[in-house]
């Protein structure tokens, strides 16, 4: 149920930027940015982050999303039932598990710079761009966690049971061309 009167009992994400589109544009944009661009990061794992903050905060509604974003690229759903509990017993690649370490410190001691954490990304093998791109979308989740809990939103039942034709849409689209098919961005050409 959403926190705003003038928004429909099962109100999406969609229904919000639309309400209330300033600053849409340039924040899908961001999300292209940092989760679809070329990167060390594959999409899959950068999803991953986003799906690991988005649980860590409890926020329901961008875990689903970003839990089904990460299953369309490629990342098993067995993951998820350990990987909050403890990432290191995650069936995930050992250079990720510091990334994750890092998005847990950043999102649940705000105010303590992650020295030890972001040593231990980089000994894993990640360049600096990559820990700086690590922490962009840490920083990113944590935003939309706050927008999204704020707006009052619940996953819909497509991000608990996704057929397969949810995986593939979800494989095939960015942000921004969302965005444009919600008529929020002009340039239907991104």
């Amino acid at each position: 149920m959403s926190n705003f009167p003038s928004l429909p009992e099962d109100t999406h994400l969609s229904h919000v930027f639309q309400r209330f589109p300033k600053g849409v544009e340039p924040l899908l944009a961001l999300h292209d940015a940092l989760l679809r661009s070329p990167s060390e990061f594959s999409i899959a794992e950068r999803e991953l982050i986003a799906a690991f903050v988005s649980g860590t905060n409890r926020c329901a509604f961008c875990y689903g999303a970003h839990t089904l974003m990460a299953r369309a690229f490629g990342i098993d759903a067995e993951v998820f039932q350990t990987l909050l509990d403890d990432p290191a017993a995650a069936p995930i690649a050992a250079k990720m598990v510091p990334v994750l370490l890092l998005a847990r410190v950043i999102t649940t001691q705000p105010g303590k710079s992650p020295v030890r954490e972001t040593r231990d990304v980089l000994e894993a093998g990640w360049s600096e761009e990559s820990l700086f791109e690590a922490i962009s979308i840490i920083a990113l989740y944590n935003y939309m966690n706050r927008l999204v809990d704020g707006a009052g939103l619940v996953p819909g039942p497509e991000y608990l049971e996704p057929g397969a034709e949810e995986l593939e849409a979800r494989r095939g689209s960015t942000y921004t061309k969302w965005g444009a098919g919600l008529g929020l961005i002009s340039d239907k050409t991104r």
